[in-house]
């Protein structure tokens, strides 16, 4: 058997190529849009792509089967399960509780595992030649390593009421399947360390059955499933916005991307024509590029592992917009943008220069320290915590008032506009983005306490809990 695990840092996410190498053919699980990988895996190891297997309806990424599909011929093996309005609208090999897929040597058995979302399955793998037993679980979004996956997104993202308690139940029930297995079962997620699809995953790739039965906090309540679904439901991170674009496309029949975009270089006078018409910039510097001068209007947020997902709590599907980034950076930037589907760019530029061609002048952003935060904070000012409900609620500067910085664009009237207002985050990230969105929309009163409560902290200043 040939086994490769490829993760995206950027969003957290596992995907999986499993081959039989004595046939040369594979099957992929769970790709991610960016297909290349894919092929390039193939390419290099003689293997034709034949399988396609999804866990299920993804949230948080845009999956590339069909992509995937269009390009090898491979067939897509999907969850039929779930039930009325969890099926997939397009063709595919639909998969039930007890299916078996056979891939030359290697089997994959289906076990439906409901709680994350109705029509959740994941692939028991048994590799016939080496043993007749199982060896390997693909559970998606079922079972982390330390963590499950959280029965809440469909109700808090995609706004599908009741689905919560229900999803928590169900879930209940699949871990109680999970705990039959035997305890040498490989478990590989979809998952790890970093993704909103839970709320404590591990940073390992894999864990085994056993493991989980020992130390994962689910397997606590085998006897108490209202303290399970009470303590699932608990303190779990707000959604990103995009979950719910990504539930609708991850379905529906949909445009193909088959290939990364080259993206088109913008010269001066087009960069002003498009600003002139309302388009959007966001600006990938990193966030002291930033502050030491950007375009007016433009949205800061920085090219790194999250970059993807903020720009997927502020950018439109609808909307064209532009890209601000070093030409060296530009495919790793595109390849984030693409696996959230957020393909309407309508161009870069490489650096501030093109806009002061075009007459155009930059701001600088106001960033203060710890010691003139504390003075500010002696006068009548707002102090404005951009972090989620759950890490202000662990321990906060006195006297902030919280407005998560992802719900800040429809939070603005709860921001002063006639005292002076200091903005944090825990390491300045979140708060750099805060400023861009505040300045944006007319606010000329904003410091940005960039150190944050990591700062706060390392000085030995209070927090309220």
């Amino acid at each position: 058997m040939f086994f490769q695990h490829i993760y995206d840092k950027s969003l957290a996410q596992s995907s999986y190529f499993i081959g039989c190498q004595k046939a040369g053919v594979a099957a992929v699980i769970d790709p991610k849009r960016d297909v290349d990988t894919y092929l390039e895996i193939a390419k290099v190891n003689n293997m034709e792509i034949t399988h396609i297997f999804e866990t299920h309806i993804h949230a948080d990424f845009l999956a590339g089967s069909r992509e995937l599909s269009k390009l090898t011929g491979a067939q897509m093996y999907l969850s039929d399960e779930g039930g009325p309005g969890w099926e997939y609208e397009f063709a595919h090999h639909g998969l039930k509780d007890g299916d078996k897929i056979k891939l030359a040597n290697l089997v994959f058995e289906v076990l439906h595992t409901p709680g994350h979302t109705p029509e959740s399955i994941s692939f028991l793998l048994t590799d016939i030649p080496a043993s007749k037993e199982a060896v390997m679980l693909f559970t998606g979004d079922f079972v982390f390593v330390g963590d499950i996956g959280r029965p809440d997104l469909l109700e808090k993202a995609a706004g599908m009421v009741g689905t919560m308690d229900a999803g928590a139940k169900q879930m209940y029930k699949s871990i109680q399947r999970f705990s039959s297995l035997p305890d040498y079962i490989q478990v590989w997620p979809g998952h790890g360390a970093g993704s909103a699809c839970g709320k404590s995953l591990g940073s390992v790739p894999s864990t085994t059955v056993g493991y989980e039965k020992l130390r994962n906090w689910a397997f606590s309540y085998d006897k108490d499933e209202s303290g399970f679904v009470q303590y699932l439901l608990a303190d779990q991170p707000e959604p990103p916005k995009y979950f719910a674009m990504m539930k609708k496309l991850n379905k529906v029949d949909r445009p193909l991307l088959t290939e990364v975009p080259v993206l088109k270089k913008l010269a001066a006078s087009e960069l002003k024509d498009a600003m002139d018409k309302g388009m959007k910039v966001l600006d990938a510097r990193d966030k002291v590029e930033f502050e030491a001068g950007f375009i007016p209007g433009s949205l800061n947020i920085q090219g790194n592992n999250s970059f993807a997902t903020w720009a997927g709590w502020f950018l439109n599907y609808e909307e064209k917009f532009i890209i601000l980034a070093d030409e060296s950076k530009l495919d790793d930037l595109t390849r984030k943008l693409m696996r959230i589907g957020l393909d309407n760019i309508y161009g870069y530029i490489p650096s501030t220069t093109v806009w002061t061609e075009a007459g155009g002048q930059l701001e600088k952003a106001i960033i203060i320290s710890l010691e003139e935060a504390k003075k500010l904070m002696q006068g009548d000012i707002q102090i404005v915590d951009l972090r989620g409900l759950t890490e202000f609620n662990s321990g906060h500067i006195g006297n902030a008032d919280n407005v998560f910085v992802g719900t800040l664009p429809q939070n603005l009237d709860k921001i002063s506009k006639d005292k002076k207002v200091v903005i944090h985050c825990q390491g300045g990230d979140r708060a750099a983005i805060g400023y861009s969105i505040l300045v944006k929309n007319g606010f000329k009163n904003i410091s940005n306490f960039s150190g944050g409560i990591n700062d706060w902290v390392n000085k030995g200043e209070p927090l309220v809990s």
